[in-house]
């Protein structure tokens, strides 16, 4: 099989979207200048590159696309734990055309990605193996060249697990990557599992990234792992908006208040006083009083209503259904903020 370039790989860095920061060549989601005043379990977490993926274009007679990459493999002694294997996953026009999976025996492999027949200048996205934090390397068409994909409006979506896309079958699953497919924006996942507490660090580095959009989902982890007050959370709101302003003074702003949680809406956490329903009302609370206020680019959607008991997968992580209908949600809430679509490509999301 020929190959562009006559087997010269490309640098893919200018392909890569959802990138925040870089640690050398590796995407991280954290400042990597300022990590040690954030709590070891969200620096672990940003480690993963998830968002990351590959954005490119494809001439008439490219066939396939093969990605370089460097990856864990973990040893394979007698009664090791098996290889797992690595999905790399192509789409096109809101929809996956493809998917490629390697079981690596060296630490840099290659998968190639066949391209369906496409129209000159057919566009297409790579979502990677997140959780087995790739160092792309390079990348070079078969048949013909590819190029990198215009560049989208960045927008910044902070949180926790939900956001980072637990439970999503896929990484183009999780709902900030449906919803920036149908809003043609460029998503950057900063969804910290386990954490995503309103950490005011992190409000500071969301402040100092330029943005198009941000969105903040939080306060599901305020009710456990680490039980917070309604006052406090209420006043932690308020601050977290608040520093993130000082960076983005017009940028819209949406706050998704906690989705259903069954077990919490009525109960509180083992060493806490409130239920995540008041925990919600504190949070709904301080966005209005901002929105009151004066700050006519923010805008509340509450999280309550979005998701019934059917579409969590454990009581509390969304199903594939559960993340389509709440990217939906969210993007309705961003287009009411007035951010106009900028070639959306996921009208048809599927």
């Amino acid at each position: 099989m020929e190959r562009a370039g006559d087997g010269d790989w490309r640098d893919p860095e200018p392909f890569l979207r959802g990138v925040a920061w870089w640690d050398g060549r590796r995407p991280v989601r954290v400042d990597p200048a300022v990590v040690g005043v954030l709590p070891w379990e969200l620096v672990e977490r940003a480690a993963l590159p998830v968002g990351v993926r590959l954005e490119l274009t494809a001439a008439p007679g490219t066939r396939a696309v093969e990605v370089r990459y460097r990856a864990r493999v973990p040893g394979r002694g007698d009664g090791g734990p098996p290889v797992p294997a690595h999905c790399f996953a192509l789409w096109r026009d809101g929809r996956c055309v493809g998917e490629a999976y390697r079981c690596p025996d060296a630490e840099v492999d290659v998968v190639t990605l066949t391209l369906p027949p496409a129209g000159a200048g057919a566009a297409y996205t790579v979502y990677l193996p997140e959780v087995a934090a790739p160092v792309l390397l390079g990348l070079r068409g078969v048949g013909g060249p590819v190029a990198p994909a215009p560049r989208r409006p960045r927008w910044l979506v902070y949180g926790d697990s939900i956001t980072e896309g637990w439970w999503a079958t896929r990484p183009a699953r999780a709902w900030p990557a449906v919803a920036g497919r149908a809003l043609g924006l460029d998503p950057v996942n900063l969804g910290y599992a386990g954490t995503g507490r309103g950490e005011l660090p992190v409000a500071r580095q969301l402040a100092a990234l330029p943005a198009a959009l941000v969105t903040l989902a939080f306060g599901t982890n305020c009710w456990a792992p680490l039980p917070t007050t309604p006052p406090a959370l209420y006043a932690l709101t308020r601050r977290f908006v608040t520093t993130v302003r000082e960076g983005h003074p017009d940028t819209p702003l949406l706050v998704v208040s906690p989705l259903l949680r069954p077990a919490a809406e009525a109960e509180a956490a083992p060493g806490g006083t409130a239920t995540l329903a008041e925990l919600r009302a504190a949070q709904e609370e301080a966005v209005r009083d901002l929105c009151a206020a004066g700050d006519a680019r923010l805008a509340l959607l509450p999280g309550r209503p979005l998701l019934g008991p059917g579409h969590l997968w454990d009581g509390l992580h969304p199903d594939d259904t559960g993340h389509a209908r709440l990217a939906a949600a969210v993007a309705g809430a961003v287009r009411g903020l007035g951010l106009p679509a900028q070639g959306a490509v996921g009208a048809t999301d599927a």
